[in-house]
């Protein structure tokens, strides 16, 4: 399978720092790698609604947000969370993407789980913090995400910026960049768990 990397912007501001650090990453991809950027503020998702125990779950519609992104995802082998650090771990609009998955895993006939094992999530994100380990969360809420799904977890790339364009400044992240989906990414799992 030819790879098909989907970024999922989730700042609610376009060309933010985690953005210009995702296509600084992106750009060194191999010409015939597919990329597919959907903006979650351009297709913004419902509130996900619990409701494993009372009702059936049902694929939704194509030309539905959610379904746009049901589909894209179901169609990448390489899901990059591009979203910068808010309060620690992911925005609300990725947290709001993410809970979508819980629904996806219990629709009748997407095999969710099954069909994303084996891929590989990555995490992108600016942060206005000089100290890497304030996303560590962010960091445990994507890895955690991968092993439960059984997919590869390539890591996160942090750049640091708080002013529009000042991660293309963090000559550090720009260099990591360069090299980032060129690692060999390994199956996530979660700590507790033996190889």
């Amino acid at each position: 399978m030819s790879r098909r990397f989907l970024f999922v912007l989730g700042s609610a501001r376009a060309e933010g720092n985690t953005e210009l650090l995702a296509r600084t990453a992106a750009e060194q991809l191999p010409g015939d790698v597919e990329q597919r950027w959907i903006r979650l503020a351009e297709h913004p998702l419902p509130d996900f609604v619990d409701q494993r125990h009372d009702s059936d779950h049902v694929r939704p519609p194509s030309d539905s947000a959610t379904g746009l992104l049901l589909d894209a995802t179901l169609a990448a082998t390489d899901i990059v969370i591009a979203s910068p650090l808010y309060w620690y771990s992911v925005s609300s609009l990725t947290k709001r993407y993410l809970d979508h998955w819980s629904g996806w895993l219990r629709t009748p006939g997407l095999d969710f789980k099954a069909t994303l094992a084996g891929r590989t999530l990555w995490g992108i994100a600016a942060l206005a913090d000089s100290e890497p380990s304030v996303a560590d969360p962010y960091a445990g809420t994507l890895h955690n995400s991968a092993a439960y799904m059984g997919m590869r977890f390539g890591g996160v790339l942090l750049g640091n910026g708080s002013a529009r364009g000042d991660v293309l400044k963090d000559t550090d992240a720009l260099a990591r960049a360069k090299t980032f989906f060129a690692q060999d990414a390994p199956l996530a799992r979660f700590p507790h768990q033996t190889a």
